[in-house]
């Protein structure tokens, strides 16, 4: 398959590139027939909204230092990714016909979409895997079962979103979550070099993630964005099979086949 400089732009930028051919109607359904997205996006914010006032209720530092971790930024995705969701999935009706391109509120979901399923994904094997084993570890969580809530049932709640949705999961979007890394991995770095504390008052926010040791934090960065891109294929490649197998169950192929390679 031959790329064009048109393609390249897009993957490099994380741009929708291909919007303006892409039909609203699989945003607005589930890959389950006509089962309407409304039974698990609504759960999901609904979820997720309760989390976020429990974990903020409980947290262990100054309230202004919530959204200082990324687990924090991803339970926000995921209140604004079902949010967008639903809005897309009542909004149905509205929706521009795909000769106009889609609209801005189905484009905001896409990209929410994209980033917010990998990064979940991520958020838990970071910290079941890294945090949790590191030396320097903290109480991140003092409430057990927050702490799930936090870091596991967040990835479970958006494989649901993955495997129950209709619209397609493309490679070229791997910038998107990427891009999202990039501004936590700005923020952190922007907050060290201003004497920001974490709120036991150590001098970084994750302890693997220390500016003052730059060497030894770049490539903990360096292999997160690897991980969190090969998140990113881990999603489209469920995605592909999800399309793969509701296409063989429709014999009237009214489900869309996900062409991961589409910009």
């Amino acid at each position: 398959m031959q790329w064009s400089w048109r393609q390249a732009f897009f993957c490099i930028t994380g741009i929708l590139g291909s919007e303006k051919n892409e039909s609203c109607e699989p945003f607005t359904r589930s890959c389950c027939g006509r089962v309407s997205p409304l039974y698990w996006r609504v759960p999901i914010l609904v979820w997720a909204l309760f989390v976020l006032i429990w974990s903020m209720s409980f947290f262990w530092g100054p309230t202004q230092m919530f959204f200082l971790y990324m687990t924090h930024w991803g339970l926000a995705f995921i209140v604004l990714e079902s949010s967008f969701g639903i809005f897309v999935a009542i909004g149905r009706r509205g929706l521009t016909d795909a000769t106009f391109g889609l609209p801005w509120y189905v484009k905001t979901y896409w990209i929410l979409y994209n980033i917010t399923i990998p990064v979940s994904f991520l958020i838990t094997v970071f910290y079941w895997g890294i945090l949790k084993t590191s030396a320097n570890t903290v109480n991140f969580a003092p409430n057990p079962v927050l702490d799930i809530m936090l870091h596991g049932v967040n990835s479970a709640v958006m494989l649901v979103e993955l495997i129950c949705s209709a619209h397609p999961s493309r490679l070229m979007h791997v910038m998107q979550p990427l891009y999202f890394a990039g501004a936590y991995m700005l923020f952190s770095v922007i907050y060290f070099f201003a004497g920001g504390l974490d709120p036991w008052g150590n001098p970084f926010i994750y302890p693997v993630v220390d500016w003052s040791k730059p060497e030894q934090t770049m490539v903990v960065i360096t292999l997160t964005a690897l991980f969190l891109a090969l998140m990113h294929v881990l999603t489209v490649g469920i995605a592909t099979v999800r399309d793969a197998i509701a296409k063989r169950r429709d014999s009237l192929t009214t489900g869309v086949y996900n062409d991961a390679f589409t910009p």
